[in-house]
């Protein structure tokens, strides 16, 4: 009987073990989260920066009023850049041509869109290389940013180790899922630095 105890006692401890064992996968698993989050943001900021190159991304943030209400540019038209210096807005009706010109000039971003009855066009003029330093710096801005997102994420995932490890989490175990976030932390910011290098190319190339 006594070892029957003992048994039991085990498989609760062992039961339990499991359960933090989940619990530990749970907040990696949550801050795996925050860290892609932080990184999907950081890639629609970049796309609306603008490069040297015309990009459609660049009007990802621009609404239109569409029999009065405010829609994405891109459920109202298909957007196509036929060269570098070329952005070209096909709208799906062409009684929305007009509303397309003015939210473009409304979004203030620096274009004067042209309207030849058919198709919305802008030109994108090249960027002059002080603009182009600007840019960089804000992409770099950007990136910080995000960096600070997954420095964040990090830090709530350790806190709750900790927290664990007074409920009766084997310091070992914590101490691996530590170093096993320490790890994601480190792959995310490797490929916030390749974005960045990436965008940070694509502003200076003429």
């Amino acid at each position: 009987e006594i070892g029957s105890g003992l048994v039991g006692s085990e498989m609760c401890i062992r039961d339990r073990s499991k359960h933090m064992n989940e619990e530990v996968k749970m907040y990696m698993d949550e801050a795996k989260e925050q860290m892609q989050n932080a990184l999907v943001h950081l890639e629609n900021e970049l796309a609306k920066i603008r490069a040297g190159k015309a990009n459609p991304k660049i009007l990802n943030d621009v609404l239109v009023d569409y029999y009065g209400s405010p829609t994405p540019l891109s459920q109202v038209a298909n957007i196509t850049a036929p060269d570098p210096r070329t952005i070209a807005v096909q709208p799906w009706e062409k009684n929305m041509l007009g509303p397309i010109q003015k939210a473009i000039m409304n979004a203030n971003l620096g274009f004067n869109p042209d309207n030849n009855g058919e198709v919305v066009r802008i030109n994108v003029p090249p960027l002059t290389a002080e603009r182009r330093k600007e840019l960089v710096k804000q992409s770099k801005g950007v990136g910080e940013t995000a960096k600070v997102s997954i420095r964040n994420a990090r830090r709530d995932a350790i806190d709750e180790f900790k927290k664990m490890v007074k409920s009766g989490l084997p310091e070992d175990e914590a101490k691996d899922a530590e170093d096993e976030v320490q790890k994601i932390t480190d792959s995310y910011n490797k490929k916030i630095d390749e974005i960045l290098t990436a965008k940070e190319k694509d502003i200076m190339t003429i």
